[in-house]
């Protein structure tokens, strides 16, 4: 019998919920006619509103112009560019490909988007404050 890691485990069902989350989302948006990214959206940018908070989401390859106002430089090079309601998530890729961010540094995400989407349910209604904002 094949024994699974805890890891492993937890990789399946957050890639499970995942793809859960992206069908409801979907369903969702045929019934109700909303779509979460405007037409122009260049590929791969995720905008779309989560339990009333915008995210948007630009990959590192997504041009220089495009980063919805981000000027702080947080992020390292190939590193998308995360915002919730315009200000800078930071996160991070770890090794085993999984992704964290300084709201949620002790959970791994399969990507970007679930982790914004954690990071706005971690918030609470508060606003993001910026790296060095303090």
């Amino acid at each position: 019998m094949n024994k699974i890691t805890r890891r492993q485990a937890l990789s399946a069902t957050a890639g499970a919920l995942t793809a859960l989350g992206l069908a409801g989302a979907t369903a969702h948006a045929a019934v109700t006619g909303s779509r979460t990214a405007a037409p122009t959206t260049p590929a791969g940018t995720v905008d779309e509103v989560y339990q009333g908070r915008r995210i948007r989401i630009v990959p590192a390859s997504g041009g220089g112009n495009d980063h919805g106002g981000h000027h702080g430089g947080h992020q390292s090079p190939g590193q998308p560019t995360v915002l919730i309601d315009g200000r800078e998530l930071h996160v991070m890729r770890n090794a085993d490909g999984s992704w964290i961010s300084v709201i949620n540094h002790y959970e791994t995400f399969s990507g970007p988007l679930p982790l914004a989407r954690a990071a706005v349910r971690e918030l609470q209604g508060a606003t993001l404050v910026p790296m060095g904002g303090m």
